[in-house]
């Protein structure tokens, strides 16, 4: 679904940071049941090792990123751990390759579904983005409830475009609730910038928006917060919300009918 990876890509919050904030706030551990060791073996160990979230929510978002019209959409949430290193969500595969004293790196693979022509009757002439696969890289430094990271993807197909993005987090356990805060600023090159705000002459032609050539630059910036209440040991809700401000080429190519992206997420999760 089309406007669910977009809230990676567009609004620069992986999908991944509802359920990732409940992991980096470790709830209490639940002892271990009796275990039957001689028929199982060793795959309670094995299983110990994950940390699982799952859920479901709703998200209210623009139909596509420059949009003044939106939609809700639904909003499968999932993350998994497995052990230090490896992480999983529905935007893809992290692993991390170094830790220490608050920094890491790491590598990601995952996919973009593009954009659909008819996601909206503004893109009607424009033409599919299709899909491609993404290989990337993060470094983060962590102190406290602060975080300072940056990112960088790779798509593989698709726009065949490279995008990176600064930012800075804050997440803080009160009681019962997880309060979580970001900003961070987008930049991409010039394929990604001509295949979502670009219109070529043929496209212009098909569409009759004026032809534009999108540059490479810092695209957007981007505000949001979160706060999840734990109801239970194991079930929570969490609310979110925040804004994208298109800037440079992005705001001024004829695509774009508003530069403020608004959205909004409410969502249920259990973690195993």
């Amino acid at each position: 679904m089309p406007a669910i990876v977009l809230v990676g890509v567009v609004v620069a919050l992986p999908l991944s940071t509802f359920a990732a904030d409940l992991e980096r706030v470790d709830a209490a551990a639940v002892p271990p049941q009796e275990f039957d060791a001689g028929r199982y073996g060793d795959f309670r160990d094995t299983l110990h090792d994950w940390k699982v979230t799952v859920g479901a929510g709703a998200l209210y978002m623009p139909e596509y990123e420059g949009s003044d019209e939106f939609e809700i959409n639904p909003l499968p949430i999932f993350s998994a751990e497995f052990g230090d290193r490896v992480s999983v969500d529905i935007t893809g595969v992290t692993v991390d390759l170094y830790e220490a004293n608050g920094f890491r790196a790491s590598m990601k693979g995952g996919y973009d579904l593009g954009r659909k022509e008819d996601d909206s009757d503004y893109l009607r002439g424009l033409g599919d983005i299709d899909a491609g696969g993404v290989i990337g890289g993060i470094l983060s430094y962590e102190v406290g409830p602060f975080e300072a990271y940056a990112e960088l993807d790779k798509t593989i197909g698709g726009s065949d475009g490279l995008t990176g993005i600064v930012g800075a987090k804050a997440s803080y356990k009160y009681e019962s609730f997880i309060f979580s805060a970001d900003v961070s600023g987008t930049w991409a090159d010039d394929k990604h910038m001509q295949s979502y705000f670009g219109v070529t002459s043929a496209q212009s032609a098909s569409s009759g928006l004026t032809q534009y050539d999108a540059q490479a630059g810092v695209k957007r910036v981007d505000v949001k917060g979160s706060i999840t209440y734990m109801f239970t040991e194991n079930w929570s809700v969490t609310g979110a919300a925040g804004a994208g401000f298109l800037i440079g080429d992005a705001k001024d190519s004829p695509i774009v009918k508003d530069d403020v992206q608004p959205f909004a997420m409410l969502g249920v999760s259990y973690r195993f």
